[in-house]
């Protein structure tokens, strides 16, 4: 079982439509519960849209004095428990981290951006001094032109500095119009029309990503990092 929380220091970082994305994925193999620890709720909206996998169990949770028990009684039931956090430094986001097995922070290949996941990176260092051990982490670079192009000529400096700075997925989640629909629809990649331009190519990089999040997961159980 593993405990995977995505957090930044600021909203708008693609984090919610990574969360539903690696979840959705996840679930046509394993049993996953995502806990909403956002006070806007948008996971809780995203599943009230339209039906989601059975495999998939939705909690909300922004109460600190209660998440970390939600989580260990999510754990108990599901393979994976996926969190969605507050885009903000907040003690809940704190308490997350403390729980998780990978802590995966999304940023765009802006400046600001990657300098609040770089912050957001620091916080993690704080909390696993803190807590006496080594909490993973990776940077997800969201957001990207497909083909590797970038949109500005500086956004690929920043791809650059970041991958040689941070711990990084070597997966980008590519713009893909069925990405952000998703939040609006409900459900997954998986239950859209076969007939929708780029789906292949949306589910092929959505799978990449989920694969690598899993060859990651199985790396850190086995070093022994976190308690299994």
């Amino acid at each position: 079982m593993a405990v995977i929380s995505f957090t930044s220091s600021k909203g708008g970082s693609g984090k919610t439509t990574a969360v539903i994305l690696l979840a959705t994925t996840l679930a046509q193999q394993l049993k996953v519960t995502i806990i909403d620890a956002d006070k806007q709720e948008s996971i809780v909206y995203w599943a009230s849209q339209g039906n989601h996998s059975p495999n998939i169990s939705v909690i909300a949770c922004a109460d600190e004095r209660k998440i970390q028990r939600v989580i260990k009684e999510a754990e108990a039931k599901s393979d994976v428990v996926i969190v969605d956090t507050q885009g903000a430094a907040t003690r809940l986001n704190t308490f997350v981290i403390g729980k998780s097995t990978l802590v995966i922070v999304p940023t765009s290949n802006e400046q600001q951006e990657a300098r609040s996941a770089i912050f957001t990176l620091s916080r993690i260092e704080e909390d696993s001094e803190m807590l006496g051990r080594e909490i993973p982490s990776r940077v997800l670079i969201t957001n990207t032109k497909p083909g590797n192009n970038f949109n500005k000529p500086f956004q690929k400096s920043i791809n650059s500095q970041l991958r040689g700075n941070t711990k990084c997925f070597e997966v980008e989640l590519k713009q893909r119009d069925q990405y952000p629909m998703l939040q609006s629809t409900g459900g997954s990649l998986y239950d859209l029309p076969e007939k929708e331009r780029g789906l292949d190519k949306a589910k092929v990089n959505a799978e990449a990503f989920a694969a690598e999040v899993t060859e990651v997961i199985a790396e850190v159980l086995q070093a022994g990092r976190v308690d299994a």
